[in-house]
């Protein structure tokens, strides 16, 4: 597998990555900077309290790296011209009782490139990567609710399937739901 090739449009292109090998120091530092970038502004990808340390989010996304495998967890990364724009982490348990669906995880894109339609583009490859390579019949998220993230998944086919009231503490007056959302069959 290479790194990511230029693009020449400002349609996004598609990276997988399957195995850790796969995987480059640049491409992997990138993510890295991608994720401290998204929760330093903010958005809802894991690290909920900015300024993000760089040692535990590149740590974070080491781990992530390391359990990459065809058949239980794969990275998806989305490239603009030749840049990484964002990625995720399509993950399946592999117990026969739930191996038909899988899980997203991390789903970000960077903060220069949203309203461009790469978030929508990385989540639309994923439901292809999901069903066509890995035979995933449903895709399942959790998002955090207050940040318009149920409205932009609602776009893309996903449905709320449940929620746990108050399963985020931001701050000591911002406790924040826990939106459960799934897009099947996909």
């Amino acid at each position: 597998m290479s790194t990511p090739s230029a693009v020449s449009t400002s349609e996004p292109g598609f990276v997988q990555i399957r195995h850790p090998h796969e995987i480059t120091e640049d491409l992997q530092r990138a993510a890295a900077a991608c994720w401290r970038e998204v929760s330093d502004a903010g958005g809802a990808a894991g690290f909920p309290f900015p300024p993000v340390d760089p040692q535990e989010v590149g740590a974070a996304a080491e781990a992530i790296v390391a359990g990459l495998s065809p058949d239980r967890s794969r990275l998806l990364v989305a490239t603009v011209r030749g840049s990484l724009a964002g990625w995720l982490n399509i993950r399946r348990d592999p117990h026969p009782l739930v191996s038909h669906w899988g899980t997203l995880h991390h789903v970000q894109t960077r903060p220069e490139v949203r309203g461009q339609g790469v978030g929508a583009a990385l989540m639309r490859s994923a439901r292809t990567v999901a069903r066509e390579e890995m035979g995933l019949e449903q895709l399942h998220l959790a998002a955090r609710g207050g940040a318009g993230l149920e409205e932009f998944y609602g776009r893309l086919g996903y449905r709320e399937i449940g929620r746990r009231p108050g399963a985020y503490r931001l701050a000591p007056d911002d406790d924040r739901d826990e939106v459960l959302m799934a897009l099947s069959p996909l």
